[in-house]
């Protein structure tokens, strides 16, 4: 049967053609990932790394770090740049910078001494309640960016302006050609995302005359980073920012990896992704984030099952020789896209499917009567799914006992 009838897509109805949709990925992962309160700072082989993976998976930029936060920063934003260089990643790299000429001038050295354009994003935080807090005046605001953006651009340097909501003007006219909208504590809704990129776009970026670039850099505090990348890349921005398993400032950013899913299984990125699983592994063993059992997609029971109805679903459909029916039939997320499988177990609520499958697998007799159902009665006197070593123990014991019968 053609798969397209197979399945009856309600996404597509939205008038939004994903297919079409070009948008660039931003790794944050080695910058605003590593300001979780949480994270620990891996050392450079390990950053080399996430750099590589990050290429791999089809991910264009990537920010280095901080330079302005001290010579460590500085030595693994030398070392991830000349990477980049000598193995000819197709990676664009930026480094973040408050907006002082003294953050940006570490990165124009960089920039310089490695051979390779790094982009300054040059953030200032510039809502109505930070400059309350801050005792900041808009002139001053403007004094500083306009110093900053016009250090970077005399130095030869591409600039990103990053910021809450005012000042991009300004920006672009000192030579900033990219700015990005921030939302910082993670405060929008997709509505409201949508609505900030539209106002930019035709207020500030059309009327400047310049090929300004748009980018979208959000967080999770409200449980909404991914949805708003969704809504930002359909309202039209260029780029946007994640990091690895949403690590980041507070409760982190947008997930890079399920946005990478869903851009995936939209048609939206068309890149090989089967090293995503080793790309978050990375990150929960080397920055200490956790990875959850239950994590969409990449935690270890994202495509495990023990429940009878959804097993005898995925072998039957495994039993028509259709691995594309057997990853889809019981899930919205195939897994053999993302270089992972299906895991059929045996829990309290199994069939004899399940008990069958198992056996099959594990290379044990499924028609052995006696053996099925010794692991089937196990399972309904468990509280929770029985362990491969559980299972091949009661298949011994099963054995001893036949060969004791006979």
């Amino acid at each position: 049967m053609d798969e397209g009838q197979l399945i009856y897509d309600w996404n597509a109805l939205d008038g939004f053609d994903w297919r079409a949709a070009r948008v660039d990925l931003n790794d944050e992962t080695l910058r605003d990932g590593l300001q979780s309160p949480s994270a620990i700072d891996p050392p450079i082989d390990v950053k080399l790394r996430f750099l590589h993976l990050m290429a791999d998976l089809g991910i264009v930029a990537a920010d280095l770090g901080l330079p302005g936060a001290g010579p460590r920063v500085v030595e693994a934003v030398r070392a991830l740049a000349r990477e980049i260089v000598q193995a000819k990643l197709p990676i664009a790299p930026n480094c973040a910078a408050r907006t002082v000429v003294a953050d940006v001038e570490p990165i124009a050295r960089i920039s310089q001494e490695v051979g390779i354009a790094i982009e300054a994003a040059t953030f200032i935080g510039s809502s109505p309640i930070r400059q309350y807090a801050e005792d900041w005046t808009l002139d001053r605001m403007l004094k500083v960016s306009e110093e900053a953006v016009s250090f970077a651009v005399r130095e030869g340097l591409p600039v990103m302006y990053v910021t809450e909501e005012a000042l991009y003007g300004n920006a672009i006219r000192c030579g900033a050609r990219r700015i990005c909208l921030a939302d910082t504590v993670g405060h929008a809704t997709p509505s409201g995302v949508r609505n900030l990129v539209r106002v930019v776009r035709k207020e500030i970026v059309e009327p400047s005359g310049e090929d300004v670039k748009v980018d979208w850099h959000g967080h999770r505090d409200r449980g909404m980073g991914l949805i708003n990348c969704l809504a930002a890349i359909e309202a039209g921005v260029d780029r946007v920012h994640a990091t690895a398993l949403g690590v980041g400032e507070r409760v982190g950013n947008a997930e890079m990896d399920l946005l990478i899913i869903n851009l995936a299984l939209l048609g939206a990125h068309r890149h090989d992704v089967s090293k995503l699983r080793e790309y978050c592994q990375l990150a929960a063993d080397t920055i200490g984030v956790p990875l959850p059992a239950n994590y969409p997609a990449m935690g270890t029971d994202a495509f495990r099952t023990g429940t009878g109805v959804h097993a005898a679903a995925i072998i039957k459909a495994k039993k028509k020789g259709d691995a594309w029916l057997a990853d889809r039939v019981y899930s919205s997320v195939p897994a053999g896209t993302f270089g992972l499988k299906q895991k059929i177990e045996i829990s309290p609520v199994s069939g004899l499917s399940n008990v069958k499958y198992w056996l099959e697998e594990h290379g044990y007799d499924a028609s052995n009567a006696e053996l099925c159902q010794r692991l089937f009665d196990a399972a309904k006197h468990s509280d929770r799914v029985l362990s491969d070593e559980e299972c091949h123990r009661l298949a011994a014991d099963a054995r001893h006992a036949q060969a004791g019968g006979t």
